[in-house]
């Protein structure tokens, strides 16, 4: 993400011209959340008490009672039938329950109007439902300008989100969605759900009718867009891998009734019924070691840094980040190299720009690659670490021994 859009985000979205305090349901008193690095206990953003829907003689749900935390992933998951997409409904009272209530922020949303609640609720479904007559820049942008945001906010919205999925403001923002592929017009999708900074995001199987190459791109970025915005993301899905790799928490339900709530490691080691147990299928199974990759050992969020910035800024990033490498990557994000704190104090007085200074020296190796080739290679090679690529070159993580030596070690003894 480009220092530009690192400038449009704040705390809980985006900055721009004062605007008039929201809607009851939105303001988040009390305690910070930890997940902003911030001291303070989580607070309990949603929260369903004895909540029940019968239709007929039919009991949809069934007394169901639960708490999502502030900033947390949590993923419904279930048969279908088991009332997750009720659930989720729900939220944005799209469905009204019977008997029970529904609190946002501590607030009953039942107390709320349900326009208004919706357009400060995101909500992301399969159909994707852009709007085929406006530009991607005016579909963002829906809710804002429901909100009578300004317009140079809402300019400034849609090239900060744009940013954040590779999708550059010039060449994307005034595409009309039929002009686009099926996986780009579900990151408008989110993007539209984000845009008016919801404090929670609803997501209803966004990806389940998009192939698998780009439904693992997809993951990938909600939860880099949900990490960096720290926002609160209840997702429907059939697909316990999807859930296990998404969610902080899973919702296993069945029947209208909630069987299990735990986060992915101990749904894994501790399934409530063999239904959960079969969902997990071959998750619950050791790997076999021939086949495992390096990807399955490296450590993730590297930092990285272009080729073309000051000597003085890459300082600066090491000591903010405790490090004394960082990875070069050139426009495109594309691995060039190391430069280390050693070469900046040793000739970094003489260029402007870190690129006179970067190595190539450092041992690289791709995601898929054979875990124990890449293992016997660290050790050959006698580099504290291996800079694992992506197919596009692009940087995926490292490997350390440490690293490697670690996440051995759960594979075998868990």
């Amino acid at each position: 993400m480009s220092g530009s859009s690192i400038q449009a985000l704040n705390s809980i979205g985006f900055v721009g011209r004062p605007r008039a305090r929201p809607p009851f349901f939105i303001t988040l008193d009390g305690p910070v959340s930890r997940r902003s690095g911030a001291p303070g206990k989580e607070a309990t953003l949603l929260r369903f008490d004895h909540v029940s829907l019968t239709y007929g003689t039919q009991k949809i749900l069934n007394d169901i009672t639960f708490e999502i935390q502030e900033g947390q992933f949590a993923v419904f998951i279930g048969p279908s039938g088991c009332g997750k997409t009720t659930t989720l409904k729900m939220i944005n009272r799209l469905i009204q329950p019977d008997s029970g209530h529904i609190y946002l922020n501590g607030k009953d949303i039942a107390a709320a109007d349900r326009y208004e609640l919706r357009r400060h609720t995101g909500y992301v479904i399969q159909q994707i439902g852009l709007f085929p007559n406006m530009t991607v820049a005016q579909n963002i942008c829906v809710v804002p300008k429901l909100l009578k945001w300004p317009k140079d906010q809402c300019v400034q919205i849609v090239r900060s989100l744009l940013d954040m999925v590779d999708m550059p403001y010039d060449q994307y923002a005034h595409k009309y969605p039929g002009e686009m592929s099926g996986g780009q017009q579900q990151r408008i999708g989110i993007l539209r759900a984000l845009a008016a900074s919801p404090p929670v995001v609803l997501m209803d199987e966004p990806f389940s009718a998009l192939d698998p190459m780009t439904r693992r791109s997809l993951q990938l970025e909600v939860k880099t867009l949900q990490q960096k915005l720290n926002k609160t993301i209840i997702f429907v899905t059939h697909d316990m891998e999807e859930a296990l790799d998404l969610a902080d928490v899973i919702v296993f339900m069945n029947h209208g009734e909630i069987v299990q709530i735990a986060p992915p490691e101990e749904m894994l080691e501790n399934p409530a019924t063999d239904q959960i147990r079969e969902f997990l299928g071959k998750h619950q199974s050791g790997p076999d070691p021939a086949g495992l990759t390096v990807d399955q050992f490296m450590r993730t969020g590297i930092i990285t840094v272009n080729q073309n910035r000051g000597v003085n800024e890459c300082v600066s990033r090491m000591q903010h980040h405790n490090v004394d490498t960082l990875l070069v990557v050139d426009e495109r994000r594309r691995y060039q190299g190391t430069v280390s704190i050693a070469d900046i104090r040793l000739t970094g007085h003489v260029v402007k720009t870190i690129g006179p200074l970067v190595r190539c020296t450092t041992p690289v190796v791709h995601v898929g690659d054979n875990a124990k080739e890449c293992f016997e290679q660290l050790i050959s090679s006698g580099f504290p670490y291996l800079v694992v690529l992506k197919e596009d070159e692009t940087v995926a993580g490292i490997v350390t021994k440490t690293s490697m030596a670690s996440a051995m070690a759960e594979q075998l003894w868990g």
